[in-house]
């Protein structure tokens, strides 16, 4: 229970205030228009992720060689998170110059979220993976991993929107950069986990 609260908060925040096109359009609509329509931007990923989660699942579940084939995907999650963890550290200040348009920001959110390839590669390698593995535990500590990190991504944009609106230094400060450098150690430490999980289920180590 504990694991999987961890594991959806850690993640939940580096995806949060990870630079990328979303947190760039969070960032944009805030800029051009208010906090609102920021806080729109913030909220697509509760709708475009739910197809992503659910497929990424059942194709998971209805392999034949299940453990075998888990295994070669943690480590690609063990890979692709060691990968985050290097974004994290040598993230710098974010631009805040940017254009006037017209608003539209759920809908430009949703679609923006929906052709970024991060959601797809975190619940192929990462998201799903835990998921499964939480839920062989029960399924409270699934739903628990899951509903965590949506708060805290969603979150963590929220409140990105809301500091950009207020004080738009925050983003340029070294407080962020040293924020994104903590998350991206953090990851790297969650990385070895995922290692250590691709091990168990190839059967070169014991849990």
């Amino acid at each position: 229970m504990i694991s999987s609260l961890t594991a959806g908060a850690l993640l939940g925040l580096s995806a949060g205030f990870a630079p990328g096109p979303l947190l760039a359009l969070v960032i944009t609509q805030t800029l051009k228009h208010n906090i609102r329509e920021g806080i729109k931007v913030a909220l697509a990923p509760l709708i475009t992720d739910l197809p992503i989660i659910l497929v990424s699942l059942l194709v998971l579940t209805n392999l034949s060689d299940f453990n075998r084939i888990l295994g070669l995907i943690s480590g690609a999650g063990g890979l692709y998170v060691l990968y985050l963890s290097y974004e994290s550290v040598r993230t710098g200040p974010v631009n805040l110059e940017v254009p006037k348009s017209r608003p539209q920001s759920f809908k430009k959110g949703t679609l923006i979220n929906a052709l970024n390839p991060h959601p797809y590669l975190f619940w192929a390698t990462v998201g799903a993976p835990l998921t499964l593995k939480f839920y062989d535990h029960n399924l409270f500590a699934a739903l628990v991993f899951i509903l965590c990190f949506y708060l805290l991504l969603v979150g963590s944009k929220i409140f990105l929107a809301v500091i950009v609106g207020k004080s738009r230094s925050f983003l340029t400060s070294k407080g962020y950069i040293y924020i994104m450098r903590i998350l991206g150690g953090l990851l790297a430490f969650f990385a070895f986990f995922l290692f250590k999980d691709a091990f168990v289920f190839l059967g070169l180590l014991h849990s």
